[in-house]
């Protein structure tokens, strides 16, 4: 065993099999390094932004990203897993209508980026319509 001070070059880590670096590749203080939370969270702000321009209705709606549903979950909800929850506006409370996307369900459940955004193209569409009373194709045709 050696006493003599560790180098800069001693100190990369590498992986098991000496192959490559470990750690990511942009450090987070960088601009470009966007978390998954991040990014999904940018996936919705767009979806709810393409719906407002078709119907604007859908901006009276509150929308929010959860990472997983609670652990409680309603009567109904038991049989499958929650993607979104819409709950109505409360009056008596000032409250406006939600939409709350669970971000953890659908990014295990989508393959790709794209099947990633057609399921929250889905769940937004079928929570807000639901919340607006309408149907889904009424607002997507393509739906």
């Amino acid at each position: 065993m050696s006493t003599a001070p560790r180098t800069r070059r001693d100190s990369v880590h590498r992986d098991r099999h000496g192959r490559g670096s470990r750690g990511v590749l942009v450090p987070a203080m960088l601009p470009r390094y966007r978390t998954r939370r991040e990014s999904f969270d940018d996936l919705v702000v767009q979806e709810v932004r393409s719906l407002v321009a078709v119907c604007s209705d859908f901006s009276a709606i509150k929308y929010g990203v959860e990472d997983v549903p609670p652990s409680d979950p309603a009567p109904w909800e038991r049989d499958a897993v929650v993607l979104s929850r819409g709950f109505g506006a409360d009056p008596h409370r000032g409250l406006d209508p939600q939409v709350v996307v669970y971000r953890r369900p659908l990014e295990q459940r989508a393959r790709s980026i794209i099947e990633l955004r057609e399921m929250i193209h889905a769940v937004v569409l079928e929570e807000s319509a639901r919340l607006l009373g309408k149907h889904p194709e009424d607002i997507d045709p393509s739906w």
